[in-house]
């Protein structure tokens, strides 16, 4: 039996059968994320994964030329995910939110970075595993109940380095750039370089002409 199993996965292997099915289920991946987003002009690669628990795919919207190689993922409750025109979310990122996270154009966000406007959970113990319950038995809740949730906004230009975390009610102004593994719980002014845990301003980019 386990020579007939190889002997299948060979000729499935040599008649160059395994790229086709490979391709199909990509393009019926990529179909689902334009289901759950507004995203034409949009590239989803075959890693992206979209998580729309509203009924509003207008929610995540994604601007012409952005490629997301990342997981969007949006509450029943949240206002939405917008990211604009020629941006970059790199493979196993992640942006969830539960209030509102607004991106601006040409944003660079590179691999693992965490982007979430929102706690998840609540901060009482016994509501938090009441809720965790119910969230099993019922799915997410239409509203936000004792979740801390504020909005994130990136605006243009701006470049976030890998392992960066970027926690709820910051504004990170254009063209700043986030050190990778940093971790920003303030808003960071525009042309700043952040960096450490808690994220710090470690300079001021000035244009040089």
């Amino acid at each position: 039996m386990k020579f007939i199993k190889n002997l299948i996965r060979n000729l499935i292997r040599i008649s160059g059968l395994h790229r086709v099915i490979s391709e199909l289920q990509d393009e019926e991946h990529t179909k689902f994320c334009y289901l759950n987003s507004n995203a034409e002009g949009a590239i989803f690669l075959p890693e992206t994964q979209i998580y729309n628990f509203s009924s509003d795919k207008n929610k995540i919207s994604l601007g012409k030329g952005t490629c997301c190689r990342g997981e969007l993922l949006i509450f029943p409750y949240s206002s939405g995910i917008q990211i604009g025109e020629n941006c970059y979310v790199g493979s196993d990122t992640r942006i969830w939110s539960g209030e509102s996270v607004t991106i601006g154009n040409n944003v660079l966000i590179s691999h693992l970075v965490n982007i979430m406007d929102t706690d998840s959970h609540e901060l009482d113990h016994i509501e938090r595993s009441e809720n965790y319950i119910k969230l099993l038995k019922n799915g997410h809740p239409l509203t936000r109940g004792a979740v801390k949730t504020a909005p994130i906004v990136i605006e243009d230009d701006a470049w976030i380095g890998f392992n960066a975390i970027i926690k709820k009610g910051v504004t990170i102004g254009a063209r700043a750039i986030v050190a990778a593994g940093s971790v920003v719980t303030k808003d960071v002014p525009a042309d700043a370089v952040v960096a450490g845990n808690p994220a710090v301003v470690i300079r001021i980019n000035t244009k040089k002409i």
